[in-house]
């Protein structure tokens, strides 16, 4: 299946709320095959549907966790509630978070420490997690991706103008912005260093 063009901050898509998914049919399938594939090429976590340019409330991971959890996986339509996030400033180390259509980029984010999702998987069975950790950061992010937010816009105001002056500085924030895994030089660097964190 092809790799497609992830579109960045500031195309449409990835500032409404996606869709639900109606049939699961087999352009449904092979769009996530191309999702898997997508993902795998840019060596993220987590890809949303909105961020191939696809406006359906899908997303896949590959991310392990103690959750037991499948650590590789899709949902279709879900639902997520999570835990308020810790009072405080996030920590610039552990809690940095990056993102496949902000590439390049990571910034401090507090999320809750705990999340609960119910969807449907590829063959239209209910699937429920209880994540924890990363694994709960991950869910929140992609979340956040059907419902036309991108973790930058979660910022604290201190981390907010840093965003959208690295934002202003690579000329994003207007349509038509993409680049492709596998073929465009990695945004973060992953040729460099073995790091998989991007969502």
């Amino acid at each position: 299946m092809p790799v497609r063009p992830v579109v960045i901050v500031g195309e449409p898509v990835l500032h409404r709320r996606a869709d639900p998914v109606e049939v699961i049919d087999d352009s449904i399938r092979a769009l996530v095959a191309d999702m898997f594939d997508t993902m795998d090429a840019a060596r993220g976590v987590g890809l949303a549907a909105p961020q191939i340019g696809v406006g359906l409330r899908i997303f896949t991971w590959q991310l392990g966790n103690e959750d037991g959890i499948p650590g590789r996986g899709v949902v279709l339509n879900p639902y997520l509630t999570s835990t308020r996030p810790p009072d405080g400033e996030p920590d610039p180390h552990d809690e940095a978070e990056g993102c496949l259509s902000v590439p390049g980029e990571s910034f401090p984010l507090r999320r809750g420490e705990r999340a609960q999702l119910t969807g449907l998987d590829l063959d239209g069975k209910e699937v429920h997690f209880e994540a924890t950790g990363w694994f709960a950061r991950m869910l929140q992010h992609e979340y956040d991706h059907l419902n036309g937010f991108l973790y930058v816009d979660r910022l604290g105001s201190r981390w907010a103008r840093k965003a959208k002056k690295a934002i202003r500085a690579q000329g994003w924030g207007v349509p038509g912005g993409t680049w492709l895994p596998g073929v465009d030089r990695d945004p973060f660097g992953h040729d460099d260093v073995d790091d998989d964190d991007e969502l």
